[in-house]
């Protein structure tokens, strides 16, 4: 399945800021079908409104697990305010992964 635009957003966005090692951006707004947040961008069932976010960088190194946190949601603070209703954030160290 390709990427939609809101996506392509996103992952543009941790790339160009953070450098990931490895980054994993899944589209789970097909889950919430029939919420009355869904719909994101297009207003349309299954438009990029819920993600689940797995990365992994070292610019993570140091901060807490909330700090991480904050550091993406401060980048994605324009989708964060209007297409994309929820995050699922894990931001790991290369080190945790290893």
């Amino acid at each position: 399945m390709s990427e939609g635009p809101i996506a392509a957003i996103i992952r543009e966005k941790l790339t160009a800021a953070l450098s990931p090692q490895r980054l994993e951006l899944e589209d789970d707004s097909w889950r919430h079908a029939g919420h009355h947040h869904e719909g994101g961008m297009d207003a349309k069932p299954g438009g990029e409104s819920h993600f689940n976010l797995v990365i992994v960088s070292p610019v993570f190194e140091g901060q807490s697990r909330v700090a991480r946190q904050r550091t993406v949601n401060a980048l994605l603070r324009p989708e964060l305010s209007g297409p994309v209703h929820a995050l699922s954030i894990k931001a790991l160290t290369p080190s945790e992964v290893s």
